[in-house]
């Protein structure tokens, strides 16, 4: 029995469905939200899109799509779903925008609604252009030098390449918004430079806006920088993805830095933050973060140098076996023979390499020698069950909880009591340009009482 009385109402488990913020020209995920029908017998209700046709809001109900629904029955005490989604077209204001629309139910002569908003936000989108005989597509930089500005963010999809005598500078504030599996490849003879400010970073991300998706990782490729050199990359968060960064140069004895980075957040990758592959790499005053994999990968040998930088692993999304640090010297062929890669260099100095497995040092070598990898630990932080000769190792603190401030929120700022404050060494400081930590104090070098920590950060 169907009622007809006007004191049978419809409820609802959202009276708001909001859609945070979405790109234009890009949909949305779904929003679903549910209405009930509490009475005791049937009611018959319309269900009817205030922008009809012309509204940017797609809505399906109970698995029909439309923008106007006639003479829809809910039985008593059940209920009904209602599948939202949104395309917003192209807007003339760079800033996000709120946009409105509303769905009206009419039951019995009275008029409900449910609100519908979302932000909508201009973007550059980068888009596969040119498809290749082998390999994937791509889009390409096609400006010999290219600069992209941080009016609008930044959108890409699929392979970004960067090709052979281009450089792509990136200027502070700019947001990059990467799609599932984008990846920016840096070619050989090409460059990248970030330039972030502490004000101001450069961030790259997933483009998933939601607050679901806000740490959430895998959500993207990497940034492969491909026997290319001289890159520079400051003052940046580079989060949510596979990899961070790959650096692929994979040529002995090669000591031209392939990449300088400063005062840089990777962190909650599904793989690797930092991966080097043969290649000479220098970093100071960075924080590499809970990556399943590993936060830092040195492969197949190669030369490294990090000063005040925290690498600290609590990932939490699955379970993790690898430590964070791993250092390898060697490679296997397809026939199996095992094929020996320099580590010329892995110094690290005032460094913090803490997490939650027992020991976050793993060496790969192709001998049991320490002497078969010419790495260097001077005052730092480590979490290992590992010894090591004073050659290799001076001034180490050893299993000692850094006190840092709130793991769960990627804060790893040292708290009051920390083994790490006060700990460092102000020669290793100043083997570096701009000795400023991450929160953009400048270190003090004052022995014996005024020097700087052990990590990345001051406070």
């Amino acid at each position: 029995m169907t009622t007809t009385s006007s004191s049978a109402k419809l409820s609802f488990s959202s009276n708001l469905v909001f859609f945070d913020t979405v790109f234009v020209s890009q949909g949305s995920s779904v929003r679903i939200f549910v209405v009930h029908n509490n009475n005791n017998q049937a009611v018959v209700t319309s269900i009817k899109l205030q922008g009809s046709y012309t509204s940017p809001f797609q809505i399906n109900v109970d698995g029909v799509k439309g923008t106007s629904f006639n003479n829809v029955k809910i039985p008593a005490n059940d209920s009904i779903y209602v599948f939202t989604q949104v395309n917003v077209d192209p807007l003339n204001i760079n800033n996000p925008s709120l946009i409105r629309d509303s769905l009206v139910f009419t039951t019995n002569g009275n008029i409900q609604w449910v609100d519908l908003a979302v932000f909508g936000w201009n973007a550059y989108y980068y888009y596969p252009n040119i498809f290749p005989a082998t390999g994937p597509a791509y889009s390409q930089i096609n400006a010999t030098d290219s600069v992209w500005k941080s009016d609008k963010p930044h959108v890409i999809f699929g392979y970004l390449r960067v090709p052979p005598g281009h450089t792509l500078s990136i200027d502070a504030g700019t947001g990059i918004y990467m799609h599932d599996s984008a990846v920016i490849l840096v070619d050989s003879a090409a460059t990248l430079n970030i330039s972030g400010s502490y004000t101001n970073t450069v961030t790259i991300q997933g483009d998933r806006l939601e607050p679901s998706y806000k740490n959430f990782p895998g959500q993207w490729n990497e940034i492969l920088l491909y026997k290319s050199g001289n890159c520079h990359i400051s003052w940046a968060v580079i989060q949510n993805g596979s990899t961070g960064i790959q650096v692929d140069t994979i040529e002995p004895g090669n000591t031209k830095l392939a990449l300088t980075m400063d005062h840089t957040i990777i962190k909650g990758m599904s793989g690797y933050g930092l991966l080097g592959v043969g290649a000479p790499i220098t970093a100071n005053n960075s924080v590499i973060a809970d990556c399943q994999s590993c936060c830092v990968g040195l492969f197949y040998g190669g030369t490294y140098s990090f000063y005040q930088c925290t690498f600290a692993d609590y990932w939490s999304y699955s379970s993790r076996s690898t430590p964070l640090l791993y250092l390898n010297n060697h490679y296997q062929t397809a026939s199996g023979q095992n094929v020996y890669r320099p580590m010329y260099k892995a110094f690290f100095g005032n460094c913090i390499i803490y997490g939650t497995l027992t020991d976050e040092i793993k060496f790969d070598s192709i001998t049991n020698s320490q002497d078969s990898m010419s790495y260097d630990f001077e005052n730092c932080l480590l979490k290992t069950t590992q010894s090591f000769t004073t050659k290799r190792a001076q001034n180490i603190i050893a299993n000692r909880d850094p006190l840092f401030n709130n793991t769960a929120a990627d804060n790893y700022v040292l708290n009051t009591g920390s083994p790490a404050k006060n700990a460092g060494d102000p020669n290793i400081s100043a083997m570096y340009s701009n000795p400023t930590s991450l929160d953009g104090t400048t270190w003090p070098n004052n022995p014996p009482t005024n020097v700087p920590n052990i990590g990345a950060y001051y406070q």
